[in-house]
């Protein structure tokens, strides 16, 4: 008799310890806050509680150095995540974006379609920032399964670095923060 584990969902976690490349991101998510008005007026235009650049510039590893080196550093870790999943796929950066979300700040359940894997780092969390939620992908078949736990928070937190496959239904909790929380949201095709 034996028990095994079919169509496993991973969740990469790692840490960023290079302060002099956090210190760079917070000053560059601040600044293409301030400078970015294309994107201003989309996060305002779509009821983002902050800035993102997500709809206005995607070309930041080009436009900033300290994009250009967490993009290398993200491709490392991307391939890391690939190798753990023994995909023979190699990962390649599609896209990425910064986010500046005030206090009460959320976003709602959604996945990251035509990319293989999707991820956040998390640059500037003050206490009470709101968690990222992951859903159970089998939530919409469940039926008549027993009752269960359909979903897993984790508590963000400076230099954390989070990667999951694409597909994967995630959200922004509300939080309580006082201040903004910076972060970097990222897709590998």
């Amino acid at each position: 008799m034996s028990t095994r584990s079919l169509f496993p969902t991973l969740l990469y976690e790692a840490e960023i310890a290079d302060e002099a490349l956090m210190a760079a991101l917070a000053h560059s998510i601040r600044s293409l806050a301030r400078d970015d008005e294309a994107g201003r007026r989309w996060s305002k235009a779509h009821r983002y509680t902050g800035y993102t650049s997500y709809a206005s510039l995607n070309d930041l590893p080009k436009r900033d150095p300290a994009m250009a080196d967490l993009g290398r550093l993200l491709a490392s870790h991307a391939a890391a995540f690939a190798r753990a999943q023994d995909w023979s796929v190699k990962p390649k950066l599609d896209s990425l974006w910064v986010n500046l979300l005030k206090g009460g700040g959320h976003h709602g359940g959604h996945i990251h379609p035509h990319s293989i894997i999707s991820g956040t780092l998390y640059v500037e969390v003050p206490p009470g920032s709101g968690a990222i939620r992951f859903e159970d992908p089998r939530l919409p078949l469940m039926m008549a399964a027993p009752v269960r736990d359909a979903f897993v928070t984790v508590e963000p937190r400076p230099g954390l670095l989070l990667l999951w496959e694409s597909w994967l239904r995630h959200e922004v909790l509300p939080g309580g923060a006082k201040g903004e929380r910076l972060s970097i949201s990222f897709n590998f095709a």
